[in-house]
């Protein structure tokens, strides 16, 4: 009789330590893959934030030669081109806002994109080269403070 409950103890005690190797196994299964899929997300959020940020660089930077090419004396390309290529960067921006949108759990990152966006569309509309440098400046501090802002989401 004793051999048969030392047998039935040995048995419990081996079955209570598979179930707890099996629970403490998966415990570290799921934490590693929370953190992978964590980490991919903090790296796509990355990405996204960055081509925005170049994308609005980029659009800015066109609308500030389209004024020039409207203003004053002229670079040696055609006005038509300039606002058509604008038409492209403007699309590309409106796209990675769009990812910046899809990404990022900050509702205020998303719609301080947005206003940033239509804020260097205005550029090319100032009347003088002192609203222009206003606008030029503005939105530099707007695209800086948004990267700061993107930082503090990752």
């Amino acid at each position: 009789m004793e051999s048969v409950i030392a047998s039935a103890i040995a048995v419990l005690g081996t079955l209570l330590g598979s179930v707890a190797t099996l629970a403490i196994q998966r415990g570290t299964a799921e934490r590693g893959h929370r953190f992978t899929r964590d980490e991919k997300l903090r790296q796509e959020r990355l990405d996204a934030y960055v081509t925005y940020a170049g994308a609005l660089v980029d659009y800015r930077r066109c609308l500030i030669h389209l004024w020039f090419c409207l203003h004053e004396s002229p670079p040696p390309e055609n006005p038509d081109e300039v606002r058509i290529r604008s038409y492209d960067l403007r699309t590309r921006a409106q796209e990675s806002l769009f990812r910046v949108q899809m990404l990022t759990a900050d509702e205020a990152l998303g719609r301080g994109g947005s206003r940033l966006l239509d804020e260097v569309s205005e550029l090319h509309k100032a009347e003088s080269r002192a609203e222009l440098d206003e606008g030029r400046e503005r939105t530099r501090e707007g695209i800086a403070g948004l990267v700061r802002e993107a930082k503090g989401a990752l």
